[in-house]
């Protein structure tokens, strides 16, 4: 339920707080004075297109707020499932414009539009003075009949939906091979040339590691040898100079005199085991030198692999593991290239099982609305006799054509009706005027209300085009749909205006040298004279102001008796 509207600097309203009650809310006031202005706002919190003059003038930002009471469980397990929690049963949804940028918040929390419009769809339901219009398209008299037959029906569309999706992927891989089926012999050869060139290569995982440490040490070997045969000149024992030279000299002279001192062992030792490692190190300083001969045919080798591997790096992928995959990848398409009649003859199975799937569900989809159908036309009919159609009659015809599958399913669907004795049922678009249409939509409205669980309904001007004991009907069908809901109907008839239970009055002022428009809820004296004041207009004289009171007397003996 909306429990709280605050506007701020929004065209002509400078600010506004509105507590709406539970039942029906009416918000009246003078043609001029702005009661499309409040939709707008409510509109604009709730995340629709911002006109460019929204911002009111002189003013920094235009702020609309609006916070709503959740009870019931399902509506709050939906909106967590949004990933908003409704801190204690409350929700509030807030949106603010400055400086040309739009901020959006639910609960506080900064949120996409996306979020707010998910979050709004399960709180309120606004229904503008144009949107019975949409009544004239047909592909909104099926989207009205689904949301009437409830989860049962969203579930089956759920499933149809994604076998949908699977048959139109199966399709679009038929067609692909059945292309590539006429240029099959072109596309085999070159899958078998890029196959045997990988093969042919024999590689081997690390191969083009291994084989660059080797190409860089080929193309630094001489100024490895150099380095490396001056180290072992250094080191050896050829020459009286050279470490192994001088270290072996030191280990005879300790060994002559070791046995006169004790405390030479240890020093004799260690100096044995410098002569062992030297003699070591020479050894592999020899080896890795003798390494450093090889051939110009073995350098040239090398660098021919190395050019080889990069080549296929540069067609395959930047490393051999990558080639690899690709050679995979091209033996199994050319595999299945080779198997392409049965991959065909595969996939027209699949397609085929995925039709009778799909038949299967748009049978259960149309059984489902054609039964659902027969219900609401009869509640629809029912409601509109409670409209002032007293002869009308409601159909809702549903058709099904098996060669023409959508995602929706297979039916086509239109509402047919007759508001006059003795005339011949026929489609809607045909029939209604516009302020039939209006009452049309409130008979829709009130019917699915009773399968909707959001609570708050708004209804702008759906009066237009009645007046007497149509507008009567009318104002009693809003006042029972407030009975199971929270309404909020912005009119101009006093028939409807006399059956709130909060009224709203909405005016225009000159303050300070600039035009406000403010609302005010009226007490109940008030009410009496703003009904007098849509009963005649511009006098309001004592007899107005007596049949405005009879007017509200009459209005809460029927809301008693409803209940």
């Amino acid at each position: 339920m909306l429990i709280n509207l605050h506007v701020k600097n929004i065209a002509l309203i400078n600010e506004v707080e509105l507590d709406f009650e539970r039942g029906f809310n009416v918000l009246s006031g003078e043609t001029g004075a702005g009661k499309s202005l409040i939709i707008d706002a409510v509109n604009f919190a709730l995340g629709s297109r911002v006109p460019k003059d929204i911002v009111r003038e002189n003013a920094d930002y235009a702020l609309s707020e609006l916070t709503f009471s959740v009870k019931d469980e399902v509506i709050k397990k939906k909106i967590r499932e949004l990933s908003v929690d409704p801190e204690d049963d409350q929700v509030t949804l807030t949106r603010r414009i400055s400086g040309g940028r739009s901020i959006s918040r639910i609960n506080g929390e900064t949120v996409p539009i996306s979020a707010v419009k998910e979050i709004a769809a399960l709180l309120i339901d606004i229904h503008g003075q144009h949107e019975h219009q949409s009544l004239l398209y047909k592909k909104k008299h099926m989207e009205i009949l689904d949301s009437y037959c409830g989860e049962d029906l969203l579930k089956k569309l759920k499933l149809l939906g994604e076998e949908y999706d699977v048959k139109s992927r199966l399709q679009k891989e038929l067609s692909g091979l059945k292309d590539l089926n006429r240029d099959l012999d072109k596309e085999t050869a070159f899958l078998e040339y890029e196959i045997n060139e990988i093969k042919g290569s024999s590689l081997r995982i690390s191969e083009d590691e291994e084989l660059e440490l080797k190409y860089r040490k080929m193309q630094n070997s001489k100024r490895l040898r150099e380095a490396v045969s001056s180290v072992h000149r250094s080191l050896g024992y050829d020459g009286d100079d050279t470490a192994g030279a001088i270290i072996g000299r030191a280990v005879q002279s300790l060994n002559r005199v070791k046995d006169l001192d004790e405390e030479l062992s240890q020093s004799v030792t260690l100096l044995e085991d410098i002569d062992g490692l030297l003699n070591d190190l020479n050894r592999q300083i020899a080896d890795y030198e003798a390494g450093l001969e090889f051939s110009d045919e073995e350098y040239a080798a090398v660098e021919e692999r190395l050019n080889i591997i990069n080549r296929l790096k540069s067609k395959y992928g930047d490393s051999i593991e990558k080639i690899l995959e690709a050679l995979k990848e091209r033996e199994e398409r050319l595999e299945k290239l080779s198997n392409i009649d049965g991959y065909i003859s595969d996939l027209e199975k699949k397609i085929k099982d995925s039709e009778n799937v799909l038949l299967k569900l748009c049978g259960e989809i149309s059984e489902i609305r054609k039964k659902e159908a027969l219900v609401l036309s009869a509640s629809i009919e029912k409601a509109l006799k409670d409209l002032n159609f007293l002869e009308a009659r409601f159909e809702i015809k549903t058709e099904s054509d098996v060669s023409k599958i959508t995602r929706s399913g297979y039916d086509d669907v239109e509402f047919m009706i007759s508001t006059n004795p003795g005339e011949k049922i026929k489609p809607l678009i045909r029939v209604a005027s516009g302020g039939e249409l209006s009452r049309i939509m409130l008979a829709l409205k009130s019917v699915l209300a009773e399968k909707d669980r959001v609570e708050t309904l708004i209804f702008d001007e759906i009066d237009s085009g009645i007046s007497g004991r149509t507008a009567q009907m009318v104002s009693e069908k809003l006042a029972g749909l407030a009975g199971t809901h929270q309404v909020l109907c912005i009119t101009h008839l006093p028939q409807i205006a006399a059956m709130a239970d909060a009224h709203f009055e909405i005016q225009k002022s000159i303050i300070n040298d600039h035009t406000e428009t403010g609302v005010r809820r009226l007490s109940r004296d008030e009410i009496e004279k703003e009904l007098a004041r849509m009963l005649s207009g511009a006098e309001i004289t004592e007899s107005v102001m007596a049949s405005a009171r009879e007017m509200k007397e009459l209005a809460d003996r029927v809301k008693a008796e409803s209940k």
